[in-house]
């Protein structure tokens, strides 16, 4: 079995791989491999080329056409499409290596061991990454232990909060983010059923899910059908019931709308659901920082404050902790922003690191 690692340890990991040596990512399919991997690459200035070897049935497709030397005849290979004539380096992204023909196969060989093809060899400081599905639910081929001898092999298996990070930072829709943090288990089922036709969730399923809802503030039966082909009836249905269920606390009450009744509902929640909603909060906050008034980023301050004191009347230690915890990750930097303003704030955060250190 691959060694499993989760995203951030895959980004340290790549951090510390040699360019000639290659990576190849396995896991179920809209967990984010290519995605990651492309983003990585293309940060550092490296032109991303994607190949699905799957999709090619003719090695020309990888190799280039046949012609003929001018000068002594020989047979030579024009250089593919994708070939890069500038001589800058580039990330050579071979998805799907596992379904491609026999015949491809033969030619990623050269690749990956000498960074040569048909001839040719990739510039200087190129890498060569690849991804792969595996399980018995994929009609793939089992790769040659020679190929898959020149690769370091990961199984990928991204994080919850993962997922709710990135997710928040690229704009997918709240709601959704929202119901995954509160329903991680609807994220994605490991175990598909026998019909593969039959849709069940997975992470790049619900970023569609959002892309459908953004336009629309209410779902209506037609939204949760057309999410039903998305994700599969029964998640649909669960974030429907999510969106409508009215004793769900919402962050914008909490902050700008505290009265008794709240309060009744904050003690009969669960630790799950308080945590969760210690995520809402700074979220919230992060999201809407570059629209607040002095007049409303006091009154988010001061909501904060009685919210954080009315958990620690409650003695609420563990809800307090992970609120602490959360204002030193990076993905909520503008709320830390707007909450160390308060005195009585900076005094809890200080306070704790101090017993922490103790």
């Amino acid at each position: 079995m691959p060694t499993r690692i989760n995203i951030r340890e895959l980004l340290e990991i790549l951090d510390h791989t040699p360019r000639p040596q290659n990576i190849l990512l396995v896991g179920r399919h809209g967990i984010g491999k290519s995605q990651i991997l492309t983003d990585y690459y293309s940060r550092r200035g490296l032109s991303v080329v994607a190949l699905f070897l799957g999709q090619m049935s003719d090695p020309g497709d990888l190799l280039g056409l046949p012609t003929r030397e001018a000068s002594g005849g020989h047979t030579v290979f024009m250089p593919p499409h994708w070939w890069p004539l500038d001589g800058r380096p580039v990330a050579l992204f071979l998805d799907e290596l596992n379904r491609a023909r026999p015949e491809i196969l033969q030619s990623v060989h050269d690749l990956a061991l000498n960074r040569m093809l048909a001839g040719r060899r990739l510039p200087e400081g190129s890498v060569v990454l690849s991804a792969v599905n595996a399980g018995e639910e994929y009609q793939v081929s089992d790769l040659d232990p020679a190929l898959a001898s020149r690769f370091n092999i990961y199984e990928l298996a991204p994080e919850i909060d993962e997922w709710v990070v990135w997710a928040r930072k690229n704009g997918v829709d709240r709601r959704v983010v929202d119901f995954i943090e509160h329903s991680s288990t609807h994220l994605e089922t490991s175990s598909p059923g026998p019909d593969p036709l039959d849709k069940t969730p997975d992470r790049r399923a619900w970023v569609r899910v959002g892309e459908l809802l953004k336009p629309h503030e209410n779902v209506t039966p037609l939204l949760q059908k057309a999410m039903a082909g998305i994700v599969g009836a029964s998640a649909a249905v669960a974030f429907v019931k999510f969106l409508r269920d009215t004793t769900r606390i919402q962050p914008e009450d909490v902050l700008l709308h505290w009265d008794d009744k709240l309060e009744a509902m904050i003690r009969a929640t669960s630790l799950h659901d308080l945590v969760g909603l210690n995520r809402q909060i700074l979220q919230y906050i992060e999201e809407q920082e570059p629209k607040f008034t002095p007049a409303k980023r006091k009154k988010i301050v001061s909501g904060t404050e009685r919210y954080i004191e009315f958990l620690r009347s409650g003695k609420q230690t563990e809800v307090v902790a992970d609120f602490i915890n959360l204002t030193g990750r990076e993905d909520f930097r503008k709320a830390m922003g707007v909450l160390l303003a308060s005195p009585t704030m900076m005094n809890l955060l200080t306070d704790y690191i101090d017993k922490v250190k103790l």
